[in-house]
C-alpha cells in the first residue's frame, strides 16, 4: 500500500514521483524514511489528491531509468555529470542575481535579505561534500566497498544540506515573486527552484541507492564495466 511506503522509496520506483512530492511539499529526500502516510497527515494535505497523483503515474509507461537495477559505476557516473557538474555551474550564478536583487529592491519589504550570502554558504559547503565524494567515497563504491564512516559523514551531510534548503525558502518567500518583479528577480527565483529539485534529487539517489550497498550488477561480475575490478 503506497501510504505505508517510505517517500524515498516511492520517489526512487515511481518514474515522475518527485514532481508529485515537490508540487505538495513533501520531503522525499532528507525526510525520504518517513512513510507516505505519516508525510500526509503531518502536512494537513488531502490523501486522496496526493494518491491519486501517485496513482495516474503508476498506469504510465515508465520511460526513466531504474537506478536499483543498475551498476555501481554507471550511477556514479550520473551523478558526477548530472548533480556534481550541475551544482558548479548553478551557485556562481544564483549568486550573481541574488546579489544584484538584494542591491536594487532592498527597500521592498519582499527583497530576499540574507540569501546571497546563504548561497555562498552553500556553495562552500556543497564544494568540500562533493570533493570528498569525488576523492574518497566514490572512487570506494566503485570498487564495491560501502565504508561505514565516510558514508555516515555523507549522509550527516545530506541532513545539513536539507536545513540549508529549508534556509533557501524562507529566505526567498518559497521563491513567490511579488507583482511586478523584474526579469532578474524572475530569473532568480527560477533558478533557486532549478537548485532546489536538482539537490534533492541529488540527495535522494544517493540516500536510497548508491550508498546503499546492493544486490544488483556492478561488484566484479562480468556485467560490470572495467573501473570496478
Amino acid at each position: 500500500m503506497l501510504l505505508e511506503q517510505p517517500l524515498g522509496q516511492l520517489a526512487t520506483r515511481i518514474a515522475g514521483a518527485t514532481a508529485v512530492f515537490h508540487q505538495f511539499k513533501l520531503d522525499f529526500c532528507c525526510g525520504g524514511q518517513q512513510s507516505l502516510g505519516e508525510a500526509i497527515a503531518k502536512r494537513g494535505l488531502n490523501q486522496q489528491q496526493v494518491l491519486a497523483a501517485l496513482e495516474k503515474l503508476q498506469r504510465q509507461p515508465q520511460a526513466a531509468v531504474d537506478w536499483h537495477s543498475e551498476p555501481t559505476p554507471k550511477l556514479a557516473e550520473y551523478v558526477l555529470t548530472r548533480f556534481h557538474q550541475r551544482h558548479r555551474e548553478q551557485l556562481p550564478e544564483l549568486i550573481r542575481l541574488a546579489r544584484r536583487v538584494e542591491t536594487v529592491h532592498s527597500d521592498s519589504p519582499h527583497c530576499p535579505h540574507g540569501l546571497a550570502n546563504h548561497l555562498a554558504d552553500m556553495q562552500q559547503e556543497l564544494e568540500s561534500h562533493m570533493l570528498k565524494e569525488e576523492q574518497i567515497l566514490f572512487p570506494m563504491l566503485v570498487r564495491g566497498v560501502y565504508p561505514f564512516g565516510p558514508i555516515s559523514v555523507m549522509l550527516e551531510e545530506h541532513q545539513e544540506h536539507g536545513e540549508a534548503l529549508e534556509k533557501l525558502d524562507k529566505l526567498s518567500f518559497e521563491q513567490q515573486l511579488p507583482p511586478g518583479a523584474c526579469n532578474t528577480w524572475t530569473a532568480l527565483y527560477l533558478g533557486l527552484r532549478e537548485l532546489k529539485e536538482d539537490l534533492m534529487q541529488h540527495i535522494l539517489l544517493e540516500n536510497e541507492i548508491l550508498f546503499v550497498e546492493p544486490k544488483r550488477p556492478g561488484h566484479g561480475d562480468q556485467s560490470c564495466c572495467g573501473s570496478c575490478q
